[in-house]
């Protein structure tokens, strides 16, 4: 059996665009073309590879498709590229990063080889704890998470930890805690909180002070720069790495409710085995730089 290129094709762009309609405007074709050309490949594979829902989704099945789709669009451009001068020597690589990992970091540590290299980044941003499922849809060809054990297939490289603090501006802290932060306080003073995946601030008040998901305020604000911005105006403490802080504590009032207890959160790179050779340029780059920059996992 040998896959159809075209067919795969428009499997691939259908997952990524979230439709049908959408993959045919990208692809040139109409809908009913691209329709055809997905249930031609299910019917050649015997699986069902794509869930006709919005947006439209890869099976179980469709996912490994995916997987291998994309690795051999990724090596068959870098082959490409390599006789190739000018504008098409491009190469676009899909990875799922951590929007703190974004905001600090991660463009300092890729910029310099994705300028020198000639690769274009499809950068997702989802929670550290949810970048690993990106991956495994075949969404990504590589992506930062907490999570430490490789899917099949894949490597798992340490990066380092990100060191988080319970950061507030001093006129929060005046407000909410001016006898020091306990229990009862903390009860009613507005929390930030990057979105509803977001448990950094939540583990923190249950571990250290008991209280459950449902026993204070918050505010949800999913950009870690207007995220930052809002704890030093005031609007709530929240969970701040200190990559992305630096001397923010110092020169600009904010103070850490519990200096003694900071939470550390270890990041590795996920990446395949088999990679084309600018992607394994790029692991090996953001291992490197990750190391350096980040606290030793």
């Amino acid at each position: 059996m040998q896959l159809d290129q075209k067919q795969c094709e428009a499997f691939r762009v259908a997952i990524e665009r979230g439709s049908l309609e959408q993959a045919a405007t990208a692809l040139h074709v109409t809908p009913s073309a691209i329709s055809q050309r997905i249930r031609a490949l299910e019917a050649s594979l015997g699986r069902p590879l794509l869930v006709r829902s919005r947006p439209c989704r890869a099976t179980p099945d469709g996912q490994a498709l995916l997987q291998y789709v994309q690795r051999a669009a990724l090596l068959e451009a870098d082959l490409v590229a390599r006789f190739t001068e000018g504008e098409e020597a491009l190469l676009t690589v899909p990875v799922a990063v951590n929007a703190d990992s974004v905001a600090s970091w991660f463009l300092p540590a890729v910029a310099p080889f994705l300028i020198a290299q000639r690769v274009l980044l499809d950068v997702t941003v989802d929670d550290q704890d949810h970048t690993y499922q990106l991956l495994q849809a075949g969404l990504a060809l590589g992506c930062i998470s907490t999570e430490a054990q490789p899917m099949r297939g894949c490597v798992a490289e340490p990066l380092g930890v990100m060191r988080y603090r319970a950061m507030a501006s001093a006129d929060f802290m005046q407000r909410w805690f001016p006898d020091g932060v306990s229990r009862e306080r903390l009860r009613h003073a507005p929390v930030m909180v990057f979105n509803r995946k977001d448990r950094l601030q939540a583990d923190f008040l249950q571990q250290h002070f008991g209280l459950t998901d449902q026993a204070w305020p918050r505010h949800y604000l999913p950009a870690s720069e207007p995220f930052l911005q809002a704890v030093r105006l005031g609007l709530g403490w929240g969970m701040l790495p200190e990559v992305q802080v630096g001397g923010l504590a110092d020169c600009n009032g904010l103070h850490d409710l519990l200096p003694a207890h900071p939470v550390d959160v270890g990041l590795y790179w996920h990446s395949w085995k088999v990679q084309s050779p600018r992607l394994e340029h790029l692991s090996r780059t953001l291992v490197q730089a990750a190391q350096r920059m980040l606290r030793p996992l």
